[in-house]
């Protein structure tokens, strides 16, 4: 059974409990502190656990001619990387804002600490758990670093090889022992040929101490039904306000009827998943009394008639008889009174019929 811990304060992953849905903000709130507002709303109204943000100091995690680059993509908000950015960045003031705004709403707030600085931040404000981007999965000394601030931890594995998760594992548990992987192909819309859902399997044979997870970027919700009954124990997606607004991330994320039916949906599946005893429920009870199968005798067969395979059938009987599966352990065995043909053959006329219990 993968380790269980508390995510979040009060709420438990791994194990049994409920998958985890992170509502994936991001940047998708077109840098406008009020509309990062109204989806940490929509998230809570929608089902989600938490509401996640992406926290930058950007001169920490660009370097200079990285946010010099001319930036004239479609979705640009300023005629340079660096530009483009600071548009969509919120200050320590303003995510101090949304993290109040998020407790009166009453739902877990964090954030994907981008770089160092932003780890320290987040760290400060006391977030319940922080969350590693894909692109830092192979920044060592960077794990190191956010695994001893000791907070929980979601670690995303897109365009990461195998080797390079095992590493990253092996460098955040040498110092903490909560943290999740997740699954994750960082293309954005994402083909479903390239989910590769098989992944969360091999994770949970490697890491089997860890809780698994799933961060997906394609369209719709069904990829993202499917891995929880994988056995995905947090799930993240990307979520907007409206799909055709400016910015990359926009065709891969959700809106609130999506987000909604994905919440729903995984709830769902998880009452599905259930038990894993075999067994007759109380609810087929009816439909077996109708249509079960018992042994009947397929001629007359006399008191004292040793009984052999080709004297019995299996019909559905009125009474109700020895069980179908049972009809092999009757041979050789004899009958204590006269059985007309086409009877139940019931467990007090064959002697030394005993009926097993069933598991």
């Amino acid at each position: 059974m993968p380790l269980t811990f508390e995510l979040c304060p009060g709420r438990m992953i791994g194990g049994e409990h409920p998958c985890f849905i992170i509502a994936e903000i991001g940047q998708n709130h077109q840098g406008d502190i009020e509309i990062a507002k109204k989806m940490i709303k929509m998230a809570k109204s929608c089902g989600a656990d938490c509401a996640k943000f992406q926290k930058s100091e950007l001169e920490n995690r660009f370097n200079k001619k990285a946010l010099e680059r001319p930036y004239n993509s479609k979705n640009s908000w300023g005629n340079t990387y660096g530009e483009h950015k600071r548009h969509l960045e919120f200050s320590h003031d303003q995510y101090r804002d949304l993290q109040r705004y998020a407790a009166e709403v009453g739902i877990f707030f964090t954030a994907s600490g981008m770089d160092e600085m932003a780890v320290d931040f987040l760290d400060n404000i006391n977030v319940p758990f922080i969350k590693v981007a894909s692109a830092d999965t192979n920044n060592f000394p960077y794990l190191a670093q956010t695994a001893k601030k000791g907070r929980p931890m979601v670690v995303s594995s897109g365009m990461q090889s195998m080797e390079t998760v095992r590493q990253a594992y092996k460098t955040v548990k040498e110092h903490n022992e909560n943290f999740v992987i997740l699954q994750c192909t960082s293309t954005y819309p994402l083909n479903p040929d390239e989910v590769n859902l098989r992944v969360i399997r091999e994770y949970q044979k490697e890491f089997p101490d860890i809780p698994i997870g799933y961060s997906g970027h394609e369209t719709g919700i069904s990829i993202s039904v499917a891995a929880v009954a994988l056995g995905a124990k947090v799930v993240e997606r990307h979520v907007t306000l409206d799909k055709m607004w400016k910015g990359s991330d926009h065709a891969a994320s959700l809106e609130p009827t999506e987000l909604a039916e994905l919440v729903r949906s995984i709830r769902l599946v998880e009452r599905a998943m259930g038990s894993s005893i075999k067994q007759m429920l109380p609810s087929e009870k009816s439909l077996f009394v109708k249509l079960g199968k018992s042994v009947v005798a397929k001629e007359n067969i006399p008191k004292g008639t040793v009984l052999t395979l080709n004297m019995l059938r299996v019909k559905a009987a009125e009474p109700i008889g020895i069980p179908a599966e049972d009809i092999f352990q009757l041979v050789g065995k004899s009958v204590t009174k006269d059985v007309e043909e086409d009877e139940s053959i019931v467990s007090g006329v064959v002697d030394g019929y005993v009926k097993k219990a069933k598991c």
